[in-house]
């Protein structure tokens, strides 16, 4: 055989394991921009959800600060003379706390529960424990000062007097 009639083969051979080549780099470069869209994706996903959090709990700081003035009002409140209590100025003194203690709620502050609610570490803060004939074990008998959650954390616990066993 001829040198000329070797080389059409050569050829095809050389075209073919070129092309074997170039589909193995247009995949390799088809699977990295893949990785990279699926990677971008994620990050605008963790992005949105940063924002999201960032909002939710950007008020935090000012509402921390709302709260001693919401307990001073309660305590303000439970101070008024029973002879007073359907006077217009208690009556407007009564709307300007809802006012307040709507504000809060609206932003997301919820009061926790605490008078006759089991003890819990999370939500409650014990100050003092005493005992009382007829009430179980760990229920909250008194709460000393109010505690807050923000979106569902909690951003100051309850400062409760717990009911202990006779024994303890």
């Amino acid at each position: 055989m001829s040198k000329k009639d070797n080389t059409p083969k050569q050829e095809e051979h050389a075209n073919s394991t070129e092309l074997t080549e170039l589909e193995q780099k247009c995949g390799e470069y088809l699977a990295g921009w893949q990785r990279a869209q699926a990677d971008y994706q994620n990050l605008k996903k963790e992005s949105a959800k940063d924002r999201e959090l960032f909002v939710k709990y950007a008020n935090a700081n000012l509402i921390m600060e709302l709260l001693p003035i919401l307990d001073n009002f309660k305590a303000a409140y439970k101070q008024i003379p029973e002879n007073e209590q359907g006077s217009a100025w208690v009556i407007g003194f009564s709307f300007i706390k809802k006012q307040l203690e709507d504000f809060l709620k609206a932003n997301g502050v919820e009061e926790i529960k605490s008078v006759g609610e089991k003890f819990d570490y999370a939500f409650h803060d014990a100050v003092g424990k005493r005992i009382e004939a007829g009430v179980a074990e760990d229920i909250i008998l008194e709460e000393k000062k109010a505690g807050y959650t923000l979106n569902g954390k909690v951003i100051q616990a309850a400062k409760v007097v717990v009911c202990e066993s006779e024994g303890g």
